[in-house]
């Protein structure tokens, strides 16, 4: 230990000290240099990347919420860092990169199906349809950087119109929105009050106030706290009891199982086509009566619906005195159509509904001329192919006690603006065939949203998928039975009542439009505010 320093040595001394402090701060340049490159120099990719990665967890099938809030929050405090337009966009492109790389990755699904010819194509699909949707973010974190007065308020507001873009622009596309992390937690009710557009802008604002306290904000950081408790709080207040069924009509879902790569195959087609016909005649179940409508999935019936009166009596003589929904393609002259049809004994085919929201690249190729002309292997054969889209949006009469449902098929379910009907049904009603999205994520996150429509419009809905989740879903969004995915099966339930009229299915989207109006007039006026 050196001795205390005499009056004659302190000078000497004082500049030890300096050369100490003077040799931390060489130490720690390097450190706050590294930082600054990893957080607002050219490794900034880097931290949003993995902010994206953190808020896709909050998807099906992982549901951790707050995993993804925390994402959102970091992302929000990474964008507050950066000093440049330019800076904000690669920010927001590389969380939007994150997030869609991981939350869609059954997108590389399809491509299994017909593996030797198309297997090549799953990777660059996943990343070129990652990197596109993240382009709808990076605009949003560009336009937010320009922001005059408060540019946390402004991406609020731009990411929200950019959630918003990405349901309606190129036919849409609003799979896994923001507002979606809060499925698996009550607070999803409040979508029968602001639609998932308008819960999407309110989990925005949330992380942009929680982001708040990592700058050492606290007051807004703790009105962001109220605001998350008050939004699972009162999803819990909102969330009506079970309803009494009794005396209700009586349903059965029939789920074949039908792997996608054996599901046209000439062997195994009479298979499952006898086996839904097993189901169909089954007795019923849990002392249930007999139903009196039963559902088979998307595309259940293997042959052109003109061409099928041989199997369709078969079917409703399994099903008598039971009316059938089922799937089944159809053809008008030279177009082929997805459609559901409402078939009673004779048979007797009493409604049909043609699919109108088409899967691009599934089951139509948009830009079909650019592929024959490049004619990439396995494409350009695919643009010569393709259902046409049907009108839009009709009600089905199912008669009886059943009354009016609103069919949807397939992702059809994902847009909300899909179910805007002319009248309000007494129920939806979706068939879909799930086996393509294989049997991780794609299946469970597309039954979330699925409950979600439920829940918006305060409908009950029947949901049959040929691989599962097939459900029963009353208008609170809860899942009363199923059928697990990857099984054969049937099940029985009394369908449950309609909720009352809910304000999103009255109103719609524009209350949100006004406040989304309001937001960026607030955040783009001519004056610099002090939010951030």
């Amino acid at each position: 230990m050196a001795a205390m320093p005499g009056p004659g040595v302190a000078e000497p001394e004082a500049q030890s000290d300096a050369g100490q402090i003077g040799g931390r701060r060489m130490v720690t340049a390097p450190v706050a240099a590294s930082k600054s490159r990893l957080l607002t120099g050219r490794l900034r990719i880097l931290p949003a990347l993995a902010c994206g990665v953190l808020m896709a967890l909050g998807q099906a099938p992982w549901n951790l919420w707050y995993a993804a809030l925390a994402g959102l929050v970091l992302s929000m405090a990474l964008f507050s860092l950066q000093r440049g337009s330019r800076a904000a966009l690669a920010v927001g492109w590389g969380v939007g990169t994150g997030y869609f790389g991981l939350a869609l990755n059954w997108l590389t699904e399809p491509f299994q199906v017909d593996a030797a010819v198309t297997a090549w194509m799953a990777p660059f699909a996943l990343f070129f349809m990652a990197a596109g949707l993240a382009l709808f973010w990076g605009l949003a974190f560009w336009g937010a950087a320009q922001a005059p007065r408060s540019r946390l308020f402004a991406l609020v507001a731009t990411w929200t119109l950019a959630e918003l873009a990405r349901g309606y622009l190129f036919t849409g596309f609003p799979w896994g929105l923001v507002g979606y992390l809060w499925e698996p937690t009550d607070a999803i009710q409040w979508v029968s009050w602001t639609g998932s557009f308008g819960l999407t802008l309110v989990t925005l604002a949330l992380a942009a106030l929680l982001s708040r306290a990592l700058r050492g904000a606290w007051r807004p950081a703790v009105a962001g706290l109220v605001l998350l408790a008050a939004l699972l709080w009162g999803g819990t207040q909102m969330l009506p009891p079970l309803q009494e069924l009794a005396g209700r009509p009586v349903v059965r879902l029939v789920q074949p199982n039908a792997p996608q790569t054996q599901k046209w195959d000439r062997d195994y087609i009479p298979i499952f086509f006898e086996r839904q016909v097993e189901f169909t005649a089954a007795p019923a179940q849990d002392g249930l009566p007999r139903p009196e409508l039963i559902v088979w999935p998307e595309t259940a019936v293997p042959r052109l619906l003109e061409n099928a009166e041989a199997e369709l009596r078969v079917i409703t003589d399994a099903a008598l005195p039971a009316r059938v929904v089922l799937g089944i393609q159809r053809s008008e002259g030279y177009d082929y159509y997805n459609s559901l049809a409402l078939v009673a004994q004779g048979p007797k085919v009493e409604a049909v509904y043609d699919k109108h929201h088409l899967v691009p690249f599934g089951e139509y190729m948009p830009f079909k001329e650019l592929f024959r002309h490049i004619n990439v292997s396995g494409i350009a054969a695919r643009a010569e192919g393709g259902y046409s889209a049907g009108p839009g949006a009709q009600l089905l009469d199912l008669g009886g006690t059943f009354g009016n449902a609103l069919p949807l098929i397939c992702y059809e379910a994902v847009f909300p603006q899909d179910l805007r009907a002319a009248a309000r049904p007494e129920l939806l009603l979706q068939i879909t065939n799930d086996a393509w999205f294989g049997n991780f994520s794609g299946p469970y996150q597309h039954l979330a949203q699925a409950r979600i429509r439920a829940i918006e419009q305060g409908l009950p809905m029947l949901r049959a998928a040929n691989t599962g989740v097939s459900a029963i879903i009353d208008g609170a969004g809860r899942v009363l039975k199923s059928l697990p995915l990857g099984e054969a099966g049937f099940l029985d339930a009394r369908l449950p009542p309609p909720l009352r009229v809910t304000f999103y299915s009255r109103i719609g989207d524009l209350p949100l439009l006004g406040l989304l109006a309001l937001l960026m007039v607030l955040a783009f006026a001519p004056r610099r505010g002090d939010f951030d």
